[in-house]
This record gives structure tokens, sequence and C-alpha cells, in this order.
């Protein structure tokens, strides 16, 4: 039997592929297939099942292609109807795979369809849980991204969860392996540990939703707490997870194509196509093209590029750094961003060397920003951190501006007004500054090293406030605050 997890970073986000005797299962796959594919050719095996946990919201299956591509059957558990053909499993129904089974335990709380998958080795010895959004390390899924309205609330879901966990995985022995589908970084719970796979008997003692003497009341309480606004494209990935979507090899074959300069800006004026620059942070400041967004592609990029393009269907043309092109229309289409036109064939230097126009942001040092703070040349300070990030330690002159929700709170501001943009390193930071600059804000400076090199310079620590301690009510009033 060989278990092996596929994680993926910017997504916070693990796959599974289980091989035995020559069968192979795959669990909750991305969106591009070549990956499983050529590890198939590579070992042999047959894929024989592709089990989906859920319908994913934070992400754009590849099960539909996978299926397409090898013959493989698609399974989910319990109330999942999908528009197109599946097995669905009963509760408690064993799947066999070469020398070992699959148990489809139904889990509901995350989403009603939501399970969670029991291996049992040669032996018939429990050896794994590939428990979806049902159960993470440190955490749970969140129970109000299914939400019906007049239907199903959040604390229906949380109970729903609590009966799930309580009575489907923590009777389960404590050396049973936890594999859950997201680590730290997924907006798909509050507080996920950074380790991706642990032990259930680890998680019965330190997971706060899994305490043995927590009331079915306390839990639904803490559960729904805190809870932040989910992405807007969580819904409309859901929504393609479950009735199909547009194959990621025609994706590829219209996203991925090069323009000249000249084809690159008929595109942008024709289809009204939105330029979405992925460079490095310090190159866009330097110069872009006016009005285009930066998302770098070596931060948090899809779950960016989902929370702030409202439009899944908006037109994309893409400035990559070179080689990387498609990358970026892999990327973006597994968070459902699929219109991708093509991308700048040479790059800022072709379209500058056509003499087309180029704008830039003021990018300056920590070191500099303070020496303005102190000459009393800086009137506006934006922290476009989260709020508890905010609360934990920030400029008393700063307001919180989370990069989250600018497009609830850009109206907010002055055109006329400077602005310093600020976050915990730059990258968010710069984000932000180059939606309000295209949104016509014109007097924007992004602080590099955001605010942990702000610190490190020689302002006054009574220009910080530091509280010591933040309670949820104090952190829950700050986000219905900036939303």
């Amino acid at each position: 039997m060989k278990v092996e997890q596929i994680y993926t970073g910017c997504l916070a986000q693990g796959a599974y592929y289980i091989e035995s005797a020559g069968e192979a299962i795959i669990i909750d796959p991305l969106r591009e297939t070549k990956p499983y594919l050529d590890k198939l050719e590579e070992t042999g095996a047959k894929l024989k099942y592709i089990f989906e946990s859920h319908f994913h919201a934070d992400f754009v299956s590849g099960h539909l292609d996978l299926a397409k591509a090898t013959g493989a059957t698609i399974v989910y558990g319990p109330m999942a109807e999908p528009a197109y053909d599946i097995y669905s499993a009963k509760d408690g129904e064993v799947l066999k795979l070469g020398d070992v089974t699959m148990t489809v335990l139904h889990t509901p709380g995350h989403t009603m369809e939501s399970s969670t998958f029991l291996l049992k080795d040669a032996s018939g010895k429990d050896y794994a849980i590939f428990t979806g959004d049902t159960l993470f390390l440190g955490d749970v899924g969140r129970p109000d991204l299914a939400i019906k309205q007049g239907e199903v609330t959040k604390e229906d879901l949380a109970g729903h969860l609590f009966d799930s966990l309580r009575e489907k995985i923590m009777p389960l022995a404590d050396d049973v392996i936890v594999y859950p589908a997201h680590g730290a970084g997924s907006a798909c719970g509050k507080n996920l540990s950074k380790e991706t796979f642990g032990l259930l008997g680890d998680q019965k003692k330190l997971n706060y939703a899994l305490r043995a003497d927590m009331t079915r009341e306390e839990f639904i309480r803490e559960v729904t707490a805190g809870l932040t606004p989910a992405p807007q494209y969580f819904a409309k990935n859901a929504m393609m997870n479950k009735g199909g979507y547009e194959s990621f090899s025609e994706v590829l074959s219209h996203g991925d194509r090069p323009l000249t300069p000249e084809a690159f800006e008929a595109i942008a004026e024709s289809e009204e196509a939105l330029v979405l620059d992925t460079r490095d942070r310090y190159e866009f400041a330097k110069m872009h093209i006016p009005n285009s967004i930066f998302i770098g592609i070596d931060g948090q990029f899809a779950p960016w590029v989902g929370a702030l393009i409202i439009d899944i269907k908006q037109p994309i043309l893409i400035v990559a750094p070179e080689g990387r092109e498609e990358e970026v229309v892999t990327r973006l289409a597994r968070v459902g961003y699929d219109n991708t036109l093509g991308f700048l064939d040479g790059g800022l230097k072709a379209w500058a060397d056509s003499g087309r126009e180029t704008d830039r942001i003021e990018d300056i040092t920590a070191e500099e920003f303070a020496g303005r703070v102190k000459n009393e040349e800086v009137n506006h300070i934006l922290d476009t951190r989260t709020p508890s990030e905010f609360l934990s330690e920030h400029l008393l002159a700063a307001e919180n501006f989370p990069l989250d929700y600018i497009n609830n709170n850009f109206a907010k501001l002055d055109r006329d007004e400077t602005y310093y943009l600020q976050c915990g390193s730059g990258y968010r930071s710069l984000i932000a500054a180059s939606i309000l600059r295209a949104r016509g804000f014109s007097h924007l400076v992004n602080v590099q090293g955001g605010w942990g090199a702000v610190k490190e310079t020689d302002l006054p620590k009574s220009d910080f406030l530091c509280p010591t301690k933040m309670s949820q009510e104090i952190i829950d009033a700050a986000v219905e605050a900036v939303v």
C-alpha cells in the first residue's frame, strides 16, 4: 500500500494518491490532470476511483477531466447531487482497492454532502482517514459556506458537524493518521495548523473542537464565533464543482498564447479585459501598464485573485515573469478564472519599446517612511492587514484598511489625499495600491517591507499600539467595522 500527499502551498490544499496491487485512488485532485496522469504512467497503476470529499468552494477540482482521461469512477458520499454521473456511496459502504479497502463515512457539517474516507490496510486495521474539510489539524471546517436562506443555518450545520465528529471520527483509534484537505493559510477554517497531517490521538488532545467534555451548545458557539465573510469566489467555485466546467486543456489553449503589444492592447480594449500583472512587486512598482492590477505569482496568488476579482468570468490578460505564463493560467483556472485571453509576449520591455505609456507607484523603504513620519509629512496611513493582525500591533496613526474588503471600502477614501500603504511585508499593500491606482487614486506610496520593517526603524515606541490580549468580541467588532 502506498499513500502520498500532494500538497499545493498556494491553496494550502492536499490531494491524495493511494495505490495497492496495481489499483489507485485519487482524492480531491486539483484542476490540472497532468501530474496525476504522469504519476499513473510512472507507476503503471490503473486509476479505479476519484473520491471527492464534498463540493469544494476554494478551488475547482480536476475530477471531471481526470475521469474523462482515465475512465475512473467519481465517488461522492450521500446527499451529493451533481449535474454529471457519479457513484453515490452509502454511509458505511466499503469500496475495495487492490488489497486494501476504503470505507465511506458520511460526515455532514461543513457541507451536507461532506464525507470522510477511512482507509484500512490489507490486514483490515484502520490506517488513515481522509477528512476533507470536516476535520483539520487544530480546527474543523467552517459551517457557514453551505447555508441556505430559510432552509439551513450555520448553527444547523455546526450541530451536524458536532454529531459527525463524535459519532464517526472520535471513536476511531488514536494511532489513525488524519489527512485533511487543507492546512494553514486556507480560508476554509479559522485556526489551521501549519502541519499537513498528524495522528487522531493528538487532535483529541489539542484540537479545541474535539474536547471530550464539550457540549453541543458550546461546540456550536465556538465553531461559529469569529467567522469572517467567506471570499466571494467560494460559492462560484462550489457551483462549478457541482455543475461542471470547461476542460482545463481548453482553458490553457486560449490562455497560454503570446500576444504582441499591439494585439494585447487591442484585446484589452475590445474585450474590456483586466490586465493582471503577476511579476515581482518591485518590478511592478517601477513600471507597469496603466490601470493594470498587481497580484504577484509568488504570493498567495490564487486566493487573492478569488477574493478581489469579483466577476469569475472576467476576461483577463496576463503580464507574467518570463517562462511562467502557463503557470499563471493554471493557477487562475484552479480557482475558476477560465477566461484568460493570452499574455504579453516580451513582457514590459516589449510594451515600453513599442512606445506605449507606462505607469509607476512610489515605493519607499521603511526608513524613508519613518523619516517622513517624524517630519510630519504623513497624514494618512492605510494598514492593509487583517483586523486581528492590526489589533495585535500597529502604528497609532494608521487606519485599518484590510485588502480583503477593499472593494467595500475604497469609496471612503479621498482621491485628492496622499495615502501611505503598508501590510506585513509590502505584498498586500502593493496589491491595494494597484487597485486604488486603477480607480483614479494618484497619490499613493507603498512601504517596502511593511510592518515588519517599520518596527525596526527608529520611530518612537510611543507611536506603536501593542495590546497584550484581544478578546474574540474585540476582533469580531473590528471585522464588522471594516466589512
